[in-house]
């Protein structure tokens, strides 16, 4: 009777630490999701996207248009009022092969002939736990992936699934556990950044619409649509007495090479 008493004693031990444990680290393991957009594509002069072709890629071949067109299931089929739009790319090809095509967010300047871009990569706050698009396709037999890169300065693909889908359909894949996100010490959120996506063909499938042969290379093109880039992200921050002087603004401010003092 008394080795009874003694172990339920114990096991009462047992349960109030591993209470009181929880409730110290509490904190830690709670999470705030958000559905965050990162890019609506209405906007092409402010948020400029341009496309890079692989090897056999037909000349003048990919392009990219600013397109009045979108997804009626997050729209509706006549959004009055709201100048809504998607970013086009138009892609073709000399011969089947692994080809593909970069899209990539960028900086534009210039006009005409002499425009140029340079890439950038976007920010994506938060601890990211999904990625989220909604893509056009004509049916064929392609694949789009995502590349992050992590604090580290690693890249890593996601495969965002197959393009075999007539209209419009949403695409989402999730974070790996094993991308980090975050580090022991502070600033301990390390946000990933968005590199650009890539739609790769395969080598059976066809490269170029099914057109008669003389038909304008604009009615060979294959055609892609994107719209809705979001994320779903934990944007909770444990706060602490000077959780202020970890910010990197901060830190730049106080510390930055043009501190002379």
């Amino acid at each position: 009777m008394k080795q009874r008493v003694v172990k339920a004693m114990s096991l009462s031990f047992v349960i109030v630490f591993m209470l009181a444990a929880t409730g110290i680290f509490a904190d830690e393991q709670t999470i705030n999701l958000e559905s965050k957009v990162i890019q609506t594509f209405d906007d092409p002069e402010a948020n400029p996207w341009f496309v890079i072709g692989s090897k056999f890629a037909t000349e003048g071949f990919p392009k990219t248009a600013s397109v009045k067109t979108w997804p009626q299931a997050i729209f509706g089929s006549n959004p009055s009022g709201n100048d809504i739009r998607s970013l086009g790319i138009a892609m073709l090809f000399d011969r089947k092969e692994y080809n593909w095509v970069d899209i990539v967010p960028g900086t534009k300047s210039g006009e005409g002939e002499n425009v140029t871009y340079e890439p950038i990569e976007l920010p994506l706050p938060g601890r990211v736990s999904m990625i989220d698009i909604w893509v056009w396709s004509g049916n064929y037999d392609y694949y789009l992936e995502a590349f992050v890169r992590d604090y580290k300065g690693i890249v890593h693909t996601l495969p965002l699934g197959n393009l075999t889908h007539v209209g419009w359909k949403n695409f989402r894949v999730s974070i790996p556990t094993n991308i980090p996100q975050s580090k022991k010490y502070l600033p301990r959120t390390e946000n990933l950044q968005l590199v650009k996506f890539r739609i790769w063909t395969r080598p059976t499938e066809v490269v170029a619409s099914p057109v008669r042969a003389e038909a304008p290379l604009h009615e060979k093109a294959v055609y892609f649509y994107f719209d809705q880039f979001k994320i779903l992200t934990d944007t909770f921050e444990v706060l602490f007495d000077g959780d202020g002087l970890s910010d990197p603004k901060l830190i730049e401010e106080l510390w930055g090479s043009n501190n002379s003092n």
